[in-house]
C-alpha cells in the first residue's frame, strides 16, 4: 500500500507541475468557432493581415498570437470543446473567444451563459454568421432564416462580381472579399447600430433575431490593424 500511495502521489505531482509551469501568454487568442469553414477562413484572413503589418515593425516587440480552432459542433459540445483545448494549452491564452450561431440549437442561450461563467468571451450571431458578413454591405434589422440570409449573401456577391458570384462557404479569402469598399468597418458600424437596443438583463440572445456580437471580437483584433 505504501508504494501504491507514494505512486499516487509523485503522478499527482507532476499533473500539478505540467500546469504550474505553464506560462501566462499576453498578447495571445484563443478563437474556437462552431464552423469548420466560414468562421475560420475569416479569421485566419484577418490574422494574416495583422502577421504581415505587425511582422515588419520593428518597433512592436512581439505579434500577437492567434490561434483559431473551427470544431464542427453544436454550441454547448463547443463550451466542452474550448475548456478542454484551454486546460491542454501550454499557454494560458489572455483572450478566449468561442464563436457561435443559434441556428436551430436549443441550448443557445445554455451556452452562451455556460461560456461567460467560464470567463470565455462570446461572439454570438442569430441566426448565423452569414448575417455578420451581410452587414459589410448594407445594414438589416429582420428576422430571416439563414438560408435567406445566404440567398442575400450570394446576390451581393453577383453584383459585386465576388468569387464565383455566388456565396460559398470555402472560400480561403472570405476577409478580403468582404472587406471590399471598408466592409469591415461598415460591419462593425452596423452591428453596434443594431446591438444598441440589446438589454442583456431583459432579452436572451435567442430573442434577438436579428443580432451578432462578432463584431466585439473583429474591433479587438483590428485595434492590431489600426494602430498607427
Amino acid at each position: 500500500m505504501g508504494s501504491d500511495d507514494l505512486f499516487k502521489k509523485r503522478k499527482l505531482a507532476r499533473k500539478q507541475r505540467k500546469y504550474e509551469y505553464r506560462n501566462p501568454k499576453t498578447n495571445s487568442f484563443l478563437i474556437v468557432t462552431e464552423g469548420e469553414r466560414t468562421e475560420p477562413l475569416y479569421f485566419k484572413g484577418l490574422q494574416k493581415l495583422i502577421e504581415e503589418k505587425i511582422g515588419g515593425n520593428i518597433e512592436v516587440v512581439e505579434v500577437p498570437e492567434i490561434v483559431i480552432r473551427g470544431e464542427g459542433c453544436g454550441t454547448g459540445r463547443l463550451i466542452e470543446i474550448t475548456e478542454r483545448i484551454v486546460k491542454e494549452a501550454r499557454n494560458f491564452y489572455q483572450n478566449i473567444w468561442v464563436v457561435f450561431d443559434k441556428d436551430d440549437f436549443e441550448d443557445f442561450d445554455q451556452a452562451v451563459a455556460a461560456g461567460q461563467r467560464k470567463g470565455y468571451k462570446i461572439a454570438w450571431s442569430n441566426q448565423s454568421f452569414e448575417y455578420w458578413l451581410y452587414l459589410h454591405f448594407s445594414y438589416s434589422d429582420s428576422a430571416l432564416h439563414r438560408e435567406e440570409w445566404n440567398e442575400k449573401l450570394s446576390e451581393i456577391f453577383r453584383k459585386y462580381q465576388l468569387g464565383e458570384q455566388k456565396y460559398k462557404k470555402n472560400y480561403e479569402d472570405i476577409y478580403q472579399m468582404v472587406d471590399i469598399y471598408d466592409g469591415v468597418n461598415t460591419a462593425i458600424k452596423h452591428a453596434k447600430r443594431r446591438m444598441a437596443d440589446y438589454e442583456k438583463d431583459k432579452k436572451k440572445p435567442s430573442e434577438y433575431d436579428p443580432g451578432t456580437t462578432v463584431y466585439q471580437l473583429v474591433e479587438e483584433l483590428k485595434g492590431y490593424l489600426d494602430e498607427k
